[in-house]
């Protein structure tokens, strides 16, 4: 059926109706599309409102574009979750039904930075400890994970391998964090972080950077955890506010 049926902007139909083709299954997981000639042929478009719609699905993560290979439908993602929510890597992996486990990579510790002592309103020279690991769902690698904090919260020679940051916070600093300030942003391929994850060239990452709260509203814990965009999509629920 050609693309000519209402009054919005060619491109944003041809957007829907791809999207409506990847939900049929006439277009699978992986599976490239046809070359672009052939594509504007069947939808009865030109190539150029074709690249606009293919653009605006690359922007929303639906394909991926490979130069010189071609367009192939990306992978839905396994983990949704509301911004708005705070909630562990480890709750976010068990909720979509899969088993959480981590690769531990390392910890160490080191004087507090500028930034640091900005973040956690340091005062004087103080030592955090800093956590790097690998979360993995299914046994399959999904997010890198930098955690930063005071060791007076938490000493180094406890075991990171396991245990929820959060959960670990709770049970042996009796401190319950009750929310974090966040950023979030998309970011290309990363250099460290991409093959540990075991990322093709092409997938994104969404990089989530918080700092967590207690109830007294002292800053805990610093985190910034890479996620693999074709495996978490994140949503935020916006109110209208009527003046």
């Amino acid at each position: 059926m050609l693309i000519k049926s209402d009054s919005r902007h060619l491109y944003l139909q041809v957007v829907d109706r791809l999207k409506s083709d990847i939900e049929k299954g006439i277009y699978k997981e992986k599976e490239k599309f046809p070359s672009e000639f052939e594509l504007a042929k069947r939808l009865g478009v030109s190539r150029a409102t074709l690249r606009e719609a293919l653009r605006t699905l690359e922007e929303e993560n639906v394909i991926i574009r490979r130069h010189g290979v071609g367009t192939f439908v990306n992978c839905k993602p396994m983990f949704k979750s509301g911004i708005e929510q705070l909630n562990s890597v480890t709750n976010m992996i068990r909720n979509a039904g899969m088993n959480p486990g981590t690769i531990f990579l390392s910890s160490y510790t080191q004087c507090s930075t500028d930034e640091d002592s900005r973040r956690f309103t340091a005062q004087g020279e103080e030592e955090f400890l800093v956590i790097e690991r690998v979360r993995t769902a299914n046994g399959e690698p999904v997010v890198y994970c930098i955690d930063k904090l005071p060791t007076r919260i938490l000493p180094e020679h406890l075991s990171y391998e396991k245990e929820s940051i959060f959960q670990l916070i709770e049970t042996e600093a009796s401190i319950n964090i009750t929310y974090a300030v966040a950023e979030i942003e998309p970011i290309g391929y990363h250099e460290k972080i991409s093959p540990v994850l075991q990322c093709e060239p092409e997938t994104a990452l969404l990089v989530l950077k918080q700092m967590h709260y207690d109830e007294k509203d002292e800053p805990i814990l610093y985190s910034v955890n890479y996620f693999r965009a074709d495996k978490f999509s994140f949503q935020v629920l916006r109110k209208r506010i009527y003046s």
